[in-house]
């Protein structure tokens, strides 16, 4: 690689390089950045802050079918179970994964907390 150094005031202060190793140096970076989105990525799979989830989980939030639903048949809740760790009725959640009723902020939150998730998680 060769490289001009341009001084200014007996100091270095810019670099001119050819384009194809300017271009080999800027794909260099982003496979640098890549390696580490990859480790951060699996630091927090390993510490817990992140989870995989089965393909059918996924394509069932893609399709539009009910996330809190989808979300609590994949955790492996009953509505009973969900709605008493969230602090309502089974009806109540009942109706919110039938879409004949809306939940507030509130119950919402509740509902993501118990099944582990955030709020956005569970919004259509």
């Amino acid at each position: 690689m060769s490289v001009q150094v341009i001084n200014l005031n007996g100091q270095p202060e810019y670099a001119v390089l050819p384009y194809a190793d300017y271009q080999r140096l800027l794909e260099q970076a982003e496979m640098l950045e890549d390696v580490e989105a990859y480790d951060n990525a699996r630091a927090d799979l390993a510490g817990g802050k992140e989870e995989l989830i089965p393909s059918n989980v996924a394509l069932s939030l893609i399709r539009g079918d009910n996330p809190i639903r989808v979300w609590r048949e994949y955790r492996k809740l009953t509505q009973i179970q969900l709605a008493k760790e969230a602090g309502i009725t089974d009806s109540f959640l009942s109706q919110i994964e039938a879409g004949k009723r809306k939940a507030s902020v509130v119950v919402l939150s509740a509902i993501a907390s118990a099944l582990k998730l955030d709020v956005d998680d569970i919004l259509r």
